[in-house]
């Protein structure tokens, strides 16, 4: 015999998460993420935009040295080469697959040519991408960025 149908309770957690607009770091984090970004693709500090963001190609530096932003924290992880394989590959693919149609050089020709172009630009998008990934992590207050103290913008220094 089956009981009674019980309706089960909306939980109090689920049902704010649903509600409302989940922002990271509390309110308005009055951070700009698109100069952020603008300031981490640059290679420089997103909080202040000064001080060098990379001590080597894709090794952070521990602290801006200008403003004394902690960058060690930062997890960009995979989302930087994920995201220069798929500019790269979104861009490159179809320019090799046009001028296969247009010119139909041979294979030799065309691996001597892609393959170098495919490889400088991966070189030099992955630590723009991860700059702009790390910016975007402090626009956000993610990963230790929250509690970073706020400097007095550059006058000249929009991103």
């Amino acid at each position: 015999m089956i009981g009674p149908v019980v309706k089960p309770k909306k939980r109090a957690d689920i049902a704010a998460m649903t509600s409302e607009t989940q922002i990271f770091g509390g309110e308005d984090s009055g951070r700009s993420w698109i100069a952020a970004m603008g300031r981490g693709a640059r290679k420089k500090c997103p909080q202040c935009g000064r001080g060098r963001l990379f001590k080597s190609y894709v090794k952070t530096e521990e602290e801006c040295d200008t403003c004394g932003l902690a960058i060690s924290g930062h997890e960009a992880d995979d989302a930087p080469p994920y995201i220069t394989i798929m500019i790269v590959g979104h861009i490159a693919i179809p320019l090799a697959l046009a001028s296969k149609q247009l010119f139909d050089p041979p294979l030799w020709q065309q691996f001597a040519f892609w393959l170098p172009v495919m490889a400088l630009a991966t070189a030099w998008l992955l630590p723009v991408s991860k700059g702009a990934m790390i910016g975007l992590q402090w626009a956000n207050r993610m990963h230790g960025f929250a509690i970073a103290r706020e400097p007095e913008p550059a006058a000249d220094q929009e991103f």
